[in-house]
């Protein structure tokens, strides 16, 4: 029970921390190397970390994580309220539809998608990650988040994923401002090249952001003149999901 109960705390602290190498983790918990090398080789040997793809020296959550925590969701709350007004909005706009929720104030995590029935769309696999600052449903919880929160998001540098990115701190404060005062948020190009987004947040009764809704596209079909229409559907839907959710 003890190899366990150590096992489960380098595999908390690896996804707090990741990427993060062996004597980080050593340092942390005051073990010998050796101890946490061969509790990480376990943990990578059954899927639930791996070496990280930048630096091979250091670790980070595998996929093995990022599928169970979706499929606990689906028996939750949030996933019974989300399906049916997804798959409406999904017939409104003939666009993909992601749920995404978010992963402590590390990313976004996909946990449902309603595909559309366009020959060229998106796609996004139920567990993939993806920035707070870059993505739509990012920006879209961000902008609910503390103060604190956004300080501490800001403080560990934004990450640049091509040129529509927002790396300047002051930049994306004032974007998110304009996301509070919208109701939704914007992604074009900013994440991945030729995709855009536009999401809207799902808020607990007290305005905590939980998770975001976005319908997602292709940059070849995002029109700036549709985007308060689609806005304020999108909106719309995150609303009823609260709703639906909270009873």
């Amino acid at each position: 029970m003890k190899s366990v109960m150590r096992s489960l705390r380098i595999l908390e602290a690896v996804a707090q921390q990741q990427p993060v190498t062996v004597g980080e983790l050593a340092k942390h918990f005051g073990l010998p190397k050796s101890t946490v090398q061969r509790t990480l080789v376990t943990l990578r040997e059954a899927g639930w970390l791996r070496a990280s793809r930048g630096d091979t020296t250091r670790w980070e959550i595998g996929a093995r994580v990022l599928a169970v925590r979706p499929a606990a969701l689906q028996g939750s709350s949030l996933f019974a309220a989300a399906r049916e007004p997804m798959m409406r909005l999904r017939d409104a706009v003939n666009e993909t539809i992601h749920l995404s929720v978010l992963d402590g104030l590390q990313s976004m995590v996909v946990v449902d998608r309603a595909d559309c029935d366009r020959a060229v769309r998106t796609f996004h696999q139920i567990g993939d990650t993806s920035p707070l600052h870059a993505t739509a449903a990012g920006k879209a919880v961000l902008a609910h988040l503390r103060a604190g929160e956004v300080a501490e998001v800001l403080a560990r540098g934004l990450q640049g994923y091509g040129e529509a990115t927002i790396t300047d701190p002051d930049l994306l404060r004032a974007e998110l401002e304009q996301v509070r005062r919208d109701g939704y948020a914007v992604n074009r190009n900013q994440f991945r090249v030729e995709v855009c987004a536009i999401a809207a947040p799902i808020l607990e009764r007290d305005g905590t952001p939980l998770a975001a809704v976005a319908v997602s596209m292709p940059d070849s079909r995002f029109d700036p003149d549709r985007l308060p229409e689609l806005g304020r559907t999108v909106a719309e839907t995150a609303a009823e999901i609260i709703g639906r959710r909270l009873g």
